[in-house]
């Protein structure tokens, strides 16, 4: 990545360092009506519900998780598209959570978002260049009128894009093309950090590892940090240093790379990672396949304690009782390299044969 590499010991931030971006806590409730003229909330979907990481600068911190865990409303949350209902949200140590107005503006030309689907998210009623450039319409001391073209055409090449294409519309472009530009939007205020909401999803596999080399090349280039948001965990071992894993709005484990697909300590982390496709024979010989049972709990009616315990085949009284903490076990806490933060009451250690 961009820093030296004695700044990580096995792909984590040295604890020395401070955080460019800290979230602590972080709770998102949305409220659930009935009735039509005189609506009457009724519950709440708990979306986000507890959620603590850090992001240190130069590295890429992955989320991964099902459909519905909470990993697009972290995403929103941290540009402040959706306030928070309770929690904190630092940049450099300053909280971020309930600016507004200018303060808001200043914060959101360091940390800039590139979205899930190219498809919808570039307007296509504007040129290439009017979607670029629109960054500096806000933020007119970045780019003075007369330098806005030049610097337009500068961001297409360093995305790959040739700069002649300025004046085309997002339709005479392809999905891979498309996203491109996406990144090239974002990275025209020089931010210091770029949320990325499920960035590859929408692409072809062959398209999507253009792109995600093309976001390692310009990490090294302009020292980004990352939040990497995405569903599928080839993608985010291939891009990340760090990964989290979630579970209906919480953090189930966080760890190294390394150890998140080498070392997994939660019942649900082994399960997901068990569901990788091996294109080696002997792999999949070698592979015990956990197959979960159930469905997904809603999240406007969670479980007690621990929110997997419905579909764990380790769950006892005690996980429906506590609230299993985001921490390193007991058993774990000797210095080794697989001591990291798991939210179980029972983690252990399993080696998942998954592809490489």
């Amino acid at each position: 990545m961009a820093e030296p590499a004695e700044q990580k010991q096995n792909g984590v931030a040295s604890p020395d360092r401070e955080p460019i971006l800290e979230v602590r806590d972080l709770v998102k409730h949305f409220p659930l009506t009935q009735g039509i003229v005189i609506k009457r909330q009724i519950g709440s979907v708990r979306a986000v519900d507890g959620v603590s990481f850090k992001v240190y600068p130069g590295e890429t911190l992955g989320i991964v998780g099902e459909s519905g865990c909470g990993k697009s409303t972290v995403a929103k949350l941290l540009m402040n598209l959706e306030r928070p209902t309770s929690g904190d949200i630092f940049y450099k140590g300053e909280d971020i959570t309930r600016l507004s107005g200018r303060a808001l503006k200043a914060v959101r030309r360091n940390i800039q978002m590139v979205f899930q689907d190219p498809y919808t998210s570039l307007n296509p009623r504007m040129t290439v260049g009017d979607i670029i450039g629109e960054p500096f319409d806000i933020h007119p001391e970045v780019a003075p009128k007369g330098e806005r073209r030049k610097k337009v055409q500068d961001l297409l090449d360093v995305v790959g894009l040739n700069p002649e294409y300025i004046n085309r519309y997002p339709h005479q472009f392809s999905g891979g093309q498309r996203q491109r530009i996406g990144i090239a939007r974002g990275l025209a205020l020089n931010p210091e950090v770029i949320i990325c909401d499920e960035p590859v999803s929408a692409l072809d596999v062959s398209v999507q590892a253009q792109v995600i080399n093309l976001m390692d090349k310009l990490q090294d280039e302009f020292d980004l940090s990352y939040v990497f948001i995405a569903h599928d965990l080839s993608v985010v071992r291939h891009i990340s240093d760090r990964v989290g894993v979630m579970y209906l709005g919480r953090m189930a484990e966080l760890g190294s790379d390394a150890e998140i697909y080498d070392h997994p300590t939660h019942p649900y982390t082994q399960a997901l990672l068990s569901a990788v496709p091996q294109p080696d024979p002997e792999g999949r010989e070698a592979r015990e396949r956990i197959l979960l049972t159930g469905d997904v709990p809603s999240p406007a009616n969670p479980p007690s304690g621990c929110r997997f315990r419905t579909r764990c085949w380790k769950a006892q009284d005690k996980c429906a009782e506590e609230v299993p903490l985001l921490a390193i076990p007991e058993k774990f806490r000797d210095g080794t390299f697989t001591a990291h933060p798991s939210a179980c009451h029972f983690a252990e250690e399993r080696d998942v044969v998954h592809a490489g």
